[in-house]
């Protein structure tokens, strides 16, 4: 009886596909981004440079302690209930802005809604929020806190640019960037522009991080 012989199998493309299925993965394959907040630091003053004086009422003080624990205007706060005490800081325009660059006199804030208390902030664009953590602070309270008082701003931001514009600002820089990439809307680049640089000169966003304590 004749000796039957196993068929050999081909493993001449075996290590081209292997290949693509290694493509495959890593086209499509997901990673990981770590997040964080977004700061723009700001550049080293001259050496003749002067601080200016800064009232107190215009300082929004929020502290971190080593326990996560936040005191915010000398009292206890939870992180949920920043948001809303940051607006109303911001928003108080209790008093005049900064001059202008042209030299022309502050005025009074027309737009804000707050309350217009003396012991409140002026202006928004005089308002400050001044962050300290400790070093033992966690991360992620951190930017607990950090995403509470960006969502203070983009609500005012996103309130005024309804009033004068009739979209919010979230919709109004999704439409500038939109037409920047678009050929059909560069005639409107311009325009939208001036809108969003108006909208960020109304309501600036103003965080200051300290120095943490040990």
């Amino acid at each position: 009886m004749a000796r039957r012989e196993n068929p050999e199998i081909n493993a001449g493309s075996m290590a081209d596909i292997a290949f693509l299925l290694l493509i495959f993965f890593l086209v499509t394959t997901t990673m990981n981004v770590d997040s964080g907040v977004s700061k723009k630091l700001s550049e080293k003053p001259p050496a003749d440079y002067v601080p200016p004086v800064i009232k107190e009422k215009n300082i929004f003080e929020v502290n971190i302690n080593r326990n996560n624990e936040l005191l915010v205007e000398g009292e206890r706060m939870e992180i949920k209930d920043i948001k809303d005490a940051a607006v109303k800081f911001i928003d108080n325009g209790g008093g005049i802005g900064k001059p202008g660059e042209d030299g022309s006199p502050g005025k009074a804030c027309d737009y804000c809604q707050g309350e217009r208390s003396d012991s409140s902030s002026d202006h928004p664009n005089k308002a400050i929020i001044s962050v300290q953590s400790d070093r033992g602070t966690g991360y992620g309270t951190y930017i607990e806190v950090q995403n509470e008082l960006l969502r203070a701003y983009s609500e005012l931001r996103n309130r005024l640019s309804k009033q004068r514009y009739g979209i919010t600002f979230d919709e109004l820089e999704e439409s500038f960037k939109d037409a920047k990439k678009s050929s059909e809307g560069l005639n409107q680049v311009d325009a939208l522009r001036k809108k969003v640089e108006a909208i960020k000169t109304a309501y600036p966003q103003i965080i200051s991080d300290a120095e943490p304590t040990s």
